[in-house]
């Protein structure tokens, strides 16, 4: 692969990392939107669903938190969620202040057939990368969030 080429007759370097990820986040993001407004699903509801998955949340607040949203906007995609079945919110017996939220069997079932429809998606964007590649690109992707609790 040339990492250098010329255009105009000036030296080109490679395209800076922010430009490559904010392309391919971009395709990312209106892929998994087309899918997620197929399950009915906003991509804050589905993000939101994917940490309960990970694990229940404490608080709506160690939830806005954990997903690094406004803990007051969170309230809205919690109560279309729970008008809808997909969680719970339930008094914390240790501070009935606080609510504890879960996924429901229902909301686990969604979010199951939300991640597929994605993985395929994903599977084929990655499609042009030999298996050794998508392993490799799958492997350091967590490593670079910075976040230890990345898979």
């Amino acid at each position: 692969m040339q990492t250098i080429r010329k255009v105009y007759g000036l030296r080109m370097e490679r395209h800076d990392l922010g430009e490559l990820f904010a392309r391919i986040t971009r395709r990312l993001i209106d892929a998994e939107r087309q899918l997620l407004s197929a399950h009915r699903l906003t991509m804050w509801e589905y993000i939101a669903m994917s940490q309960l998955a990970r694990s229940p949340a404490p608080t709506q607040l160690a939830l806005a938190q954990a997903i690094e949203y406004d803990k007051t906007r969170l309230i809205t995609i919690l109560d279309s969620l729970e008008r809808r079945g997909i969680l719970t919110r339930e008094p914390d017996p240790a501070d009935r202040r606080a609510r504890i939220v879960r996924l429901t069997p229902a909301g686990e079932q969604l979010l199951a057939a939300a991640r597929s429809d994605i993985r395929t998606m994903e599977s084929a964007l990655l499609g042009p990368l030999d298996p050794a590649e998508r392993d490799v690109l799958l492997a350091v992707l967590p490593r670079l969030t910075g976040d230890s609790d990345t898979p």
